[in-house]
């Protein structure tokens, strides 16, 4: 019986199956890579599919807005692009939290613009004060105001998230739950930390009052 050292020893690659993938690309284009020693053959697939499978770009503009209280919307940067939807809600201030994203209308209405980066680790936390106070200016004003972000999934609605815990008494799962139910898509940052963030506010707002 050969030890483990003389088997690898006289192992040849010969005795290696021929090894052939099956690649799909984007496009839904088909191709065939075989190993062949150390060199790997690239080949068209014979048979193509009749029609592309690969990544289809969405273009439809998502103009879904969540109700979230009669002065508060939730919704994405298309939503506060369109003039029809905006004024389908009577929408009179605009918090924007998206990054790289510019005000359409600067001269039809009130804009509260904070660039935060769409990452795990978004800075959700210095902001909160600052948004919850515009979205009470707007509600004092009688008027009504869209969150937004990019897409109005994870960092406009960490803030709604935030502004309900802290002006409404909610826990995180209350609000969490009414904001998904609002608009489905929602998925707070994960790392924002809102429920201690909103104590450490609400004690600051009971020092100074």
């Amino acid at each position: 019986m050969q030890s483990l050292a003389q088997e690898i020893k006289s192992f040849s690659k010969t005795n290696l199956r021929k090894q052939c993938t099956r690649v799909t690309t984007l496009s839904g284009r088909r191709i065939i890579e075989t190993w062949k020693g150390s060199t790997v053959h690239v080949v068209e697939d014979t048979v193509q599919p009749e029609s592309a499978c690969g990544y289809v770009q969405d273009n439809t503009w998502d103009l879904q807005v969540g109700l979230i209280r009669p002065h508060l919307l939730l919704g994405s940067q298309d939503a506060a692009h369109d003039f029809a939807t905006l004024r389908k809600y009577k929408v009179t201030h605009i918090l924007n939290v998206a990054y790289g994203v510019e005000n359409a209308f600067p001269d039809l209405f009130i804009y509260k613009t904070l660039s935060i980066l769409d990452l795990p680790d978004a800075d959700i936390i210095s902001h909160l004060q600052e948004c919850t106070q515009f979205i009470e200016q707007a509600k004092a004003e009688k008027g009504v105001v869209l969150v937004h972000c990019n897409v109005g999934v994870s960092r406009s609605v960490s803030v709604v998230i935030g502004y309900l815990m802290s002006r409404e008494g909610q826990s995180f799962e209350e609000a969490f739950s009414f904001v998904k139910s609002a608009r489905p898509a929602s998925c707070p940052i994960p790392n924002s930390r809102i429920p201690g963030t909103v104590k450490k506010l609400q004690a600051s707002e009971q020092h100074t009052s």
